[in-house]
């Protein structure tokens, strides 16, 4: 890990314009240097001779300005390469076999009756970087650790396939099942990384675009993280992202580079696959998308290494002494560049190289062939090794690889360039052999015509089959591969829970406090307190949780240096080396992504982690829903506490604080647990469960989303008789009716439970109804359950055919149901069909509005007294109750009036 000196310091560039001039006669002879410069050897070598001079300040580490892009040529010079240490014939074989197969596997996907898709123009472009990757850098576990973390081009996943394949790690048959993951289960592929589908192979999903480069982002810096507490040796762990120049588009591709600048992050390395080409044509056909990326990266404080040019360019950029060639470089447009790479070698003498007699005249003594063949850096082994191994090397920043490439590169004429290529998926018989040829492999035209093109295979006793697997062993184990050490936690006894177990007496707290309480009661086992990961987007005081700042403290890879203003307090603001606490600033998307990788480290580095991301819950599913979908897919664990929930409760903020859907949204994800507690009892049983699910001896990959609430209540103990297997699959009876002749049944969610005992009382009092209250833990999981039987008696007719858990536990109930929560009805409604009665629901459906609880309620009609008149409504239809008394009710609670609402309580933030 880098030292603190060998970071950016806060300020790392400007013109000292107030600061006074000490020795003017030493200045004017700097300055009178630079004009004679000028005036004798042109401005290009002054140019040259002052880039000189910035370099060699930053080697004395002398602040000077940052320069935010550079010429259009290679950051590391010819000079400056390193001595390639690989077998560079052995390994262009090897790349060879391996482009043949990942086209060839893409485009036998498309034989009849199959037609899957794929794509083949990403990787082709690719494949030299992976290559080198594979062959000299990419770290493997079989030391222990995790070794490198590497988040491959989703797009790309057609070439590590056919890699694994040379490997033996994949057969013949399970190429040929790439995209038929249940018909040819279970040999299928999946067609991108997706470790859920791939438990084994994959690690990380990627191909949701921008959410590989954030992911990598945080899992560096979760590495850093886990070193310092103590929890796990990653100082060897290095990050890799290989993203395309299009991907660079997405918000969350860039939106987070200046924390990993800010943390040092040299233990992370992007490599930006710049084929100057998204999946429609040109990324920036006007403009020049390296240099782009090249300003954007530096002003974020990243170290940027360009790899435009191959080698072959050389010996011309080395007679540039003019700068004529490279002033070509930097003035033609990308969408010019990928014109040049689909057309002749004398197109290119007459277009790129004829606008000047100097340009001319430097390939006159070159074939248009040889023309043809200047190439871009992206495909050079040894261009690319230098590098991958000036990124590793260097210390106190993050790096970013720009490596242009060509986009379906070998793939023949039809492809390479083409702005289609993204969606070409099938070769013909010529462009297969064009291809072979390209490649030189021994396959006759015979096989190519005979129907299926064959896969190609040296023989696993060749020299490149050996050659790859004692690079593989060099380097630690096969990449990728998914490795799960962690054993199951030693768990906390009920003793821990028991204090949130007894209620709040006469205190009155919200759900999200009570959840606070039992967190510091987790964290104090010895066991397990320390592998808590507190996340919060710059909300932990607004959730109670300053509490922790003192003892669990606040992780800064910088520690403190300064003296907080707040130094004085009990509960002082406190940041540490080896904090706990992850604060991200305003970033629920860099709050996901620490989630996720913190919920990962069981498997990443045999190390479980259990985080605790607490949220405002409006910005959690519906703003960052793509990362909890990519969470799930990466089998992370942990529990995600939407506080503030609900659409009424969180009075005065308003309609974009006002979350009524983010339990529906969390129900579309299937390794979503999701509850709706009311009482801290509840919440205890909930947690317990989740730990054991998550992370006792037969863990499962799913997470908890808790919603809780900022609106105080008094908490009642735990009762005697608690049902909890009720708790934990979502309904248990929590109050039963005591007086009243006619039956009816309420159930209830989250902060309305209350609503509904009250309701309970005034139905009693006032209309001679005796309603129990059901506290509706998890409206999601009842319905989850429901589903599973019906699909399980769907296919299996001839056996005693199951019932639904929720149908089950209301048999027997009298009355009609009505439901009510904080949440649309589309909520509750999910129960609807397997409610053995008649039911109805009751919701906060519409736009938020920034009022008191109690006009919020009443506007929805989801209050106490609405409850009442809507369980009357039911018992009217039934015929138990006159017509008569629902206008009376609407009457005598003013529902129509909703500035006739009891206001409720007020504040309540936490």
């Amino acid at each position: 890990m880098a030292s603190g000196s060998d970071r950016n310091p806060i300020i790392i560039g400007g013109l000292p314009s107030q600061v006074p001039d000490f020795d003017p006669e030493e200045t004017q002879e700097w300055l009178d240097s630079l004009d004679a410069a000028v005036d004798e050897r042109g401005r290009e070598r002054a140019r040259y001779l002052m880039l000189r001079l910035i370099e060699r300040a930053r080697e004395k580490r002398v602040a000077v300005p940052e320069m935010r892009s550079t010429d259009y040529v290679n950051t590391i010079p010819t000079r400056a390469e390193p001595f390639f240490p690989g077998n560079e014939e052995i390994e262009r074989r090897i790349l060879n076999a391996t482009r043949w197969n990942a086209a060839v596997m893409v485009s036998r996907a498309q034989r009849p009756g199959i037609g899957v898709g794929g794509h083949i123009a990403t990787f082709a472009s690719s494949a030299s970087l992976y290559d080198v990757g594979f062959n000299h850098f990419f770290r493997g576990k079989d030391e222990g650790d995790g070794g490198d973390q590497v988040f491959f081009q989703g797009h790309a996943s057609p070439g590590i396939y056919a890699r694994a394949y040379m490997l033996d790690r994949l057969s013949e048959q399970n190429l040929d099942a790439f995209r038929q993951e249940k018909s040819k289960a279970p040999h299928g592929l999946s067609s991108y990384p997706h470790p859920r589908l791939m438990p084994d192979f994959w690690e990380f999903p990627t191909v949701s675009m921008g959410l590989g480069p954030i992911g990598a982002i945080y899992q560096a810096r979760m590495n850093r993280y886990m070193h310092a507490r103590g929890i796990a040796d990653t100082s060897k762990s290095h990050v890799w992202a290989f993203l395309g120049d299009g991907e660079m588009d997405e918000p969350e591709s860039l939106g987070q580079l200046t924390i990993a600048a800010r943390e040092g992050l040299d233990n992370l390395t992007f490599v930006v696959n710049c084929n100057l080409q998204r999946l429609d044509g040109p990324v920036r056909g006007n403009g020049k998308v390296i240099q782009e990326l090249e300003s954007v990266f530096r002003g974020a404080g990243w170290n940027v290494i360009k790899l435009i040019w191959d080698r072959t360019w050389d010996p011309l950029l080395a007679q540039d002494r003019d700068g004529i060639l490279v002033n070509k470089m930097n003035t033609t447009p990308d969408g010019q560049f990928q014109t040049y790479a689909t057309e002749s070698g004398a197109y290119i003498r007459d277009h790129f190289f004829g606008d000047d007699h100097r340009l001319r005249a430097m390939v006159e003594g070159m074939t248009d062939d040889q023309i043809l063949h200047l190439g871009r850096g992206g495909h050079d082994h040894r261009k690319i090794y230098a590098a991958f191994k000036a990124a590793v090397e260097h210390t106190g920043q993050p790096t970013v690889i720009l490596a242009k490439t060509v986009k379906g590169w070998t793939l023949g004429p039809n492809f390479e360039g083409r702005n289609a290529t993204h969606q070409m998926k099938k070769l013909t018989v010529d462009d297969l052999k064009g291809f072979r040829d390209r490649l030189h492999l021994p396959i006759s035209d015979k096989e190519l015509e005979g129907g299926a093109p064959p896969y190609y295979h040296p023989g696993r006793d060749s020299e490149e089959i050996q050659y790859m697997h004692d690079r593989r062993k060099g380097l630690g184990g096969y990449v990728p591969t998914r490795v799960v050490r962690a054993r199951p936690l030693p768990l906390p006894d009920d003793k821990t829970y028991a204090s949130v177990k007894k209620g709040s007496g006469q205190q009155s707290i919200a759900t999200t406090m009570a959840f606070v309480r039992l967190l510091k009661d987790l964290m104090r086992d010895k066991e397990l307190g320390r592998r808590f990961v507190l996340i919060a987007p710059d909300e932990y005081r607004t959730f109670g949780m300053d509490s922790f700042f003192p003892s669990a403290k606040i992780y800064n890879p910088l520690g403190q240096q300064y003296e907080s203003v707040d130094r004085e307090l009990l509960l002082a603001y406190k940041e540490s080396p080896t904090g706990q606490m992850l604060h991200d600033g305003i970033s629920e998307a860099g709050c996901t992504a620490s989630l996720i990788a913190a919920g990962s480290a069981y498997a990443t580095h045999g190390e479980p982690l259990i985080p605790v991301y607490v949220f405002y819950s409006m910005f959690g599913f519906q703003r960052t829903g793509d990362q909890f979908w990519q969470m799930a897919d990466q089998l992370a664990r942990g529990f995600v506490l939407g506080a503030t929930a609900g659409r009424t409760t969180l009075t005065g903020e308003g309609l974009q604080h006002a979350d009524g859907h983010s339990q529906l949204l969390a129900s579309t994800n299937p390794g979503c647990v999701a509850y709706d507690p009311a009482f801290g009892f509840e919440i205890a049983h909930i947690v317990q469960d989740g730990l054991r699910r998550m992370y006792g001896p037969d863990s499962e990959d799913v997470f908890y989303y808790l919603t809780v609430y900022n609106e105080p209540i008094q908490h009642p103990a735990e009762p005697e008789d608690v049902d909890v297997e009720g708790i934990l699959k979502g309904v248990h009876r929590f109050s039963r009716g005591t007086s009243g002749s006619i039956p009816a049944q309420i159930l209830a969610s989250g902060v309305a439970v209350p609503w509904a005992v009250e309701a309970q009382r005034i139905l009693a009092e006032e209309w001679d109804v005796r309603a129990d209250v059901w506290s509706a833990t998890s409206w999601n999981e009842l319905r989850r359950e429901a589903v599973e039987v019906e699909r399980h008696n769907l296919l299996h007719p001839e056996e005693e055919q199951r019932v639904p858990y929720v149908t089950r536990k209301l048999t027997g109930a009298q009355g009609p149901f009505v439901a009510v929560s904080d949440w649309m009805r589309s909520v509750p409604d999910q129960i609807a069909r397997w409610v053995p009665g008649r039911y109805q629901s009751l919701g906060a459906d519409g736009f938020g509005f920034a009022d008191t609880r109690g006009a919020a309620r009443r506007f929805f009609h989801i209050d106490a007294q609405s409850v009442v008149l809507a369980v009357l409504t039911e018992l009217a239809k039934e015929g138990k109750v006159d017509r008569s008394a629902l206008k009376q009710a609407i009457d005598r609670y003013q529902l129509l009036d909703v500035a006739s609402a009891d206001p409720g309580a007020a504040g309540g933030d936490a």
